[in-house]
């Protein structure tokens, strides 16, 4: 298969899309023609990524409203896995570690990175003391290991296959946890600087067990207050927060807002003071705008569309046969990759404000190598010789499941145009996002679109997703190849050699196509003036729990 890196020298004669074609074919009811962007796009700053609040420029008190781009689903670290629950999770749940500015792992309810033994077996993290949780239950090395071990345990956690191999987790004292691997696991610090090293609260867990997401509590600068479902949910100060002098505001209120547009107006009117995912076509309007800065960020995420390839008793059972050409035939995905256009879908849809991805792996990640950014070439002749020898009727009839706020839908249509000189019909299915959600859970889909904000370790980018029984699998895949890759990097220590099985991992995935990658994110926010402290970190969390108004 021949593949190109997105910088190559054949991009210059890549051509556009025309807003023509990528109407001709749209197949949804009532959908509009893709509006191509109007001219080029002002020259964007490298990175934006927010200044801490002046104690000195911020007043005490006040509400901020954040209009958010889609509803968070369960608002319970272990099962969810959106992230508008991480922007919620925040300012309520803080974890053992953190991401800096720069993506460095810094100590959060712990008190230093882990100390690790010779062998790799034993991890040792110190906590914090003297910290209690919102509900006044006293933060120690025991609730740690409640937590971890719920992870582990439960049902429905998502973060049993971040955690890795741990064979035990145990609290000699109140400071001091031990978690033992059954083999050494590289990924683990990462993967509690996310939510699986949010620490929730033993009391709460016990009240209310599996409806915890109903009340969480957490040690944060805020604790829950309320939800309305599909509108918004509100948290306020917490009085009993272990740093409170760092807080300002006394509420925090996210309200769901999906259409880009009236999120940008309600930015302008002053109705909301940040916004979330702010459309490529209102930026270089709003970064123009007096009174309201734009903060970006180069995210370390991917957009792709899933294939549904063996999801067919749900997420967590094993892999069967869907009965599709498309489930079973790697042919016709790869066909599907030769058909897509990644640069004219930047250029066309996203105004050339986000960057084709052919990969799990960000450019900017320490774990990237030349194999790892390998692109397949816009082929459609060589698309339509792939379902031919695959020996499917041309146009192949494909449906896919999308989020149904106006960007997508734009970028849905753009790849119908593709698609069909490539030999497909795609249908498009626009549902709302939390439907999306449980429909790709449920493996009621054939392909989907949608993406993953990133994280720092690529075990966190690709195994949970593509290694067999991984917690975030929805498209049933299954590949033992690919498995024992995985495995050798996560168990390395050694970072030249896990960049390499990477490498090699990436070209696996590539050879089978159970995801299309498309395009990487820029992290776009909207934070009018009359506020400071609002941050965007590469992983693409909205962090304003120590924000500020300014009067």
């Amino acid at each position: 298969m021949s593949r190109r890196t997105p910088s190559s020298p054949g991009r210059a004669g890549r051509r556009a899309l025309a807003a023509t074609g990528l109407a001709a074919t749209c197949l949804i009811a009532a959908c509009s023609p893709v509006q191509q962007a109007e001219g080029p796009a002002e020259e964007a700053p490298d990175q934006s990524v927010g200044e801490p609040a002046d104690a000195g420029a911020v007043q005490q008190g006040g509400e901020l409203v954040v209009a958010l781009s889609a509803e968070p689903d369960r608002l319970d670290p272990v099962t969810s896995r959106s992230l508008y629950s991480r922007y919620v999770f925040h300012t309520m749940c803080e974890k053992l570690y953190d991401l800096d500015a720069d993506t460095e792992i810094v100590p959060q309810l712990a008190t230093a990175l882990p100390e690790v033994s010779e062998d790799g077996l034993t991890v040792t993290i110190p906590v914090r003391e003297g910290v209690v949780f919102a509900d006044g239950t006293p933060f120690d090395a025991a609730a740690v290991k409640t937590t971890l071990d719920r992870s582990l345990s439960a049902e429905t956690s998502a973060r049993r296959g971040e955690l890795g191999p741990i064979s035990s987790v145990e609290a000699p004292d109140p400071t001091t946890v031990v978690i033992t691997l059954e083999e050494p696991f590289a990924p683990l610090t990462a993967a509690l600087a996310d939510r699986a090293g949010m620490i929730l609260s033993p009391t709460a867990l016990t009240e209310l067990g599996e409806d915890f997401s109903t009340a969480p509590v957490c040690v944060g600068p805020f604790k829950f207050v309320n939800r309305v479902a599909q509108n918004s949910i509100e948290v306020e100060r917490d009085p009993n927060y272990y740093d409170a002098d760092k807080v300002f505001l006394d509420r925090i209120t996210y309200r769901i807002i999906t259409d880009a547009s009236i999120r940008a107006a309600n930015l302008q009117s002053g109705d909301a003071q940040v916004a979330d995912t702010l459309s490529t076509q209102d930026v270089p309007g709003l970064r123009g705008t007096e009174g309201i800065t734009v903060l970006e960020t180069n995210s370390l995420g991917y957009q792709g569309v899933t294939f549904n390839v063996g999801n067919v008793d749900g997420l967590g059972t094993p892999p069967g046969d869907v009965g599709t050409p498309v489930a079973n035939d790697p042919r016709v995905r790869q066909a599907f990759e030769y058909s897509v256009d990644r640069e004219g879908l930047v250029r066309a849809v996203w105004n050339d404000l986000y960057s084709p991805a052919c990969s799990p792996i960000s450019p900017e990640s320490e774990f990237s190598s030349d194999a790892a950014q390998e692109c397949t070439e816009f082929d459609p002749a060589r698309s339509r010789e792939l379902l031919e020898e695959a020996g499917v009727e041309q146009p192949y009839p494909l449906s896919m499941i999308v989020s149904n706020n106006p960007d997508t839908l734009r970028l849905a249509q753009a790849l119908q145009a593709n698609l069909e000189e490539g030999g497909f019909a795609l249908s498009i299915e626009p549902v709302e996002y939390s439907s999306l959600l449980d429909q790709q859970d449920r493996g009621d889909y054939e392909s989907l679109q949608l993406g993953w904000s990133g994280r720092v370790d690529p075990d966190a980018n690709i195994t949970n997703f593509l290694g067999t029984g991984g917690g975030q699998n929805v498209a049933g895949y299954s590949n033992a190849e690919l498995d024992a890759v995985l495995e050798q990097a996560r168990t390395s220590t050694d970072t030249e050699e896990r960049v390499r099985l990477y490498g090699e991992a990436v070209s696996l995935i590539q050879a089978d196509d159970p995801i299309v990658y498309l395009y990487r994110q820029r992290n776009l926010s909207g934070v009018t003036d009359d506020v400071q402290g609002v941050q965007v970190f590469p992983d693409g969390v909205l962090r304003v729990a120590f924000a500020g108004l300014t009067g």
